[in-house]
């Protein structure tokens, strides 16, 4: 642990900190405009591209893609220049800021050796694969004092910063029990074999630091998602969204302990990762549930995201359920919006405050751009360091469930698991060369 300008920093990495720098984008005039690059170029790629090139001050220089076709035709999109290798991008110095939105195994690998190419970095949830991964980002964009934003974009959202300060100002009471919720149906997983490797499409350099395994049109084709050499599941990679959000309202850091249950009940098929999963997370005065099952078609996300439609709530997949003394918050990511529920008359419910929302993305673009003119961590709504506490919760979850659904004892100083030495084994994992990420920063 370390005091940096009065501020305790539980990972003992500066945060919170204003950042001074001699790069080039720093210096430049109001008018200019931000180069990004963009590395992954699938249908979310394209969206937040998409998003960003909407801003003024922004321009689209490169498309970043393993596959050639796919790559070639978002450059011409964006009238960009296409790379099929990343280290193409960061090698040009005209890059001021990537965006990251590769599967999720290579979030983290981008991320590090974009921050140490010079690059300021936006990147899609889940930053990390482990806790290691993320935990050398932070160390790598303090050290060469670069701006990450983490894909979890309801910390900009007007109606969530509402909540939050709703909760602040203590109209929701003391808070002891907050329940998170990650339902919805998905398909299952079946690896096709003996399958080639399609022309221009560089499978080496997808698999990246994942170890090398016969192509599988199915797996590269998103069943990636159910693999723990990819992916934590759907915790991981969609889940992370109502976490994050659910920890940045309620206040809490690194849990004093963390266990899970769960498993593989609805399927039969190639799957690792569960459809079927329980956490509970413990802080000294407060308990935090997440709940996934990926079976219920009768669960669904959020529908229009821009109106002023509230979810039905016991319906709503990705609903955040937060109880204080004095009523229940429901809250709805990405524009679901919230409500607060006191005690039903009649057999009516009975709303004592509410917000509808609406899509933060732009927002959240708008905020990178802003802090990578001003250099400013303090200001960046999604910090790298955030990110990596809220990906601790996912990574504690299925760490208790692939050693026996132990319970995890945790420092809370450092989020190191105390008690025991199988689940450290998942801190990090196994690099195929030269696709690693190094120790020394």
């Amino acid at each position: 642990m370390k005091t940096i300008n009065n501020k305790v920093t539980p990972l003992g990495i500066a945060a919170g900190i204003t950042i001074l720098s001699g790069v080039s984008i720093a210096d430049t005039t109001a008018n200019n405009k931000v180069n990004l690059a963009l590395i992954g170029c699938g249908g979310r790629g394209r969206g937040v591209i998409g998003g960003f090139k909407s801003l003024d001050d922004t321009n689209i220089v490169y498309c970043c893609d393993v596959d050639k076709g796919r790559g070639e035709s978002c450059a011409s999109k964006f009238n960009a220049k296409y790379a099929e290798d990343m280290r193409t991008v960061l090698d040009d110095k005209s890059v001021d800021a990537v965006i990251c939105a590769t599967p999720d195994h290579w979030h983290s690998l981008c991320t590090f050796w974009s921050i140490k190419a010079g690059k300021d970095v936006y990147v899609e949830k889940p930053v990390s694969h482990d806790p290691y991964e993320s935990q050398k980002c932070i160390e790598a964009a303090r050290k060469y004092k670069r701006i990450v934003q983490h894909g979890t974009q309801n910390r900009s959202a007007p109606y969530n910063i509402e909540a939050k300060k709703y909760i602040e100002n203590g109209e929701l009471g003391k808070i002891h029990l907050c329940r998170i919720y990650n339902m919805k149906k998905w398909g299952g997983l079946r690896i096709k074999a003996g399958e080639e490797i399609p022309k221009n499409f560089n499978y080496d350099l997808w698999l990246g630091p994942v170890p090398n395994r016969e192509y599988s049109s199915s797996i590269v084709n998103g069943g990636w998602k159910q693999l723990w050499d990819f992916t934590a599941g759907d915790i991981s990679d969609d889940g992370i969204h109502q976490i994050d959000l659910a920890r940045w309202l309620i206040g809490k850091e690194i849990p004093k302990s963390a266990y899970s249950a769960g498993g593989i009940y609805s399927r039969k098929d190639d799957s690792q990762t569960p459809d079927t999963l329980v956490s509970t997370y413990n802080y000294d005065d407060l308990t935090l549930t997440f709940e996934l099952a990926l079976y219920p078609d009768y669960m669904l996300k959020i529908g229009d995201r821009n109106s002023d439609i509230f979810p039905v709530w016991q319906n709503c997949a990705t609903r955040i359920e937060i109880f204080g003394t004095k009523g229940l918050m429901v809250v709805g990511r990405h524009g679901g919006g919230w409500q607060v529920y006191d005690r039903p008359k009649s057999r009516q419910p009975v709303v004592k405050s509410e917000k509808h929302g609406r899509v933060p993305e732009k927002p959240h673009f708008e905020n990178f751009i802003q802090c990578i003119r001003s250099r400013s961590v303090e200001n960046l709504n999604a910090d790298i360091e955030k990110a990596h506490i809220s990906m601790l919760l996912v990574h504690y979850a299925t760490m208790s469930l692939r050693t026996g659904a132990s319970k995890l004892e945790i420092d809370e100083k450092n989020g190191i698991i105390t008690n025991n030495p199988e689940a450290m084994k998942l801190w990090k994992r196994e690099y195929r060369k030269p696709y690693e990420i190094t120790d020394e920063v």
